[in-house]
């Protein structure tokens, strides 16, 4: 159960520091208009930080952490959420700094974006199905 309680802090801290990192940026550069680094922030406090803060009392009041299949799902969304979170902070530097990208480099960056939220959406579905077996 520990581990639910420092995977919500961690992804707190990274919400934190995503969100300065998006004002300080933006600011810097001089940029005014809305990036998907605004968006970062909040997926992190609410995908990262919210949902293990649920898991963790879930797992306080069930046998969640019991169950095998349990450490799948923690594996699955805690490598499709951060990688995400990459893609999403990329895409909004490059917003950000006006770069203009190829096609290629564009559906790369979307393709990625959208392999990661079919794992995440994946990984929530799983998470449901476990807990529907938890006592």
């Amino acid at each position: 159960m520990k581990k639910l309680w420092n995977t919500a802090f961690g992804y707190f801290l990274a919400a934190m520091a995503a969100g300065v990192f998006y004002r300080e940026f933006t600011k810097f550069n001089g940029f005014t208009g809305r990036t998907t680094l605004a968006f970062a922030h909040v997926h992190l406090m609410v995908l990262g930080t919210v949902v293990f803060l649920f898991l963790g009392l879930a797992a306080k009041v069930t046998n969640l952490m019991k169950q095998k299949s349990f450490y799948r799902f923690y594996m699955i969304y805690n490598v499709a959420l951060p990688l995400m979170m990459v893609v999403m902070i990329v895409r909004g530097i490059f917003q950000t700094l006006g770069t203009e990208l190829s096609r290629g480099a564009d559906a790369a960056i979307s393709g990625i974006a959208g392999l990661t939220h079919i794992a995440i959406a994946g990984a929530l579905i799983y998470l449901f199905i476990i807990l529907r077996k938890t006592e």
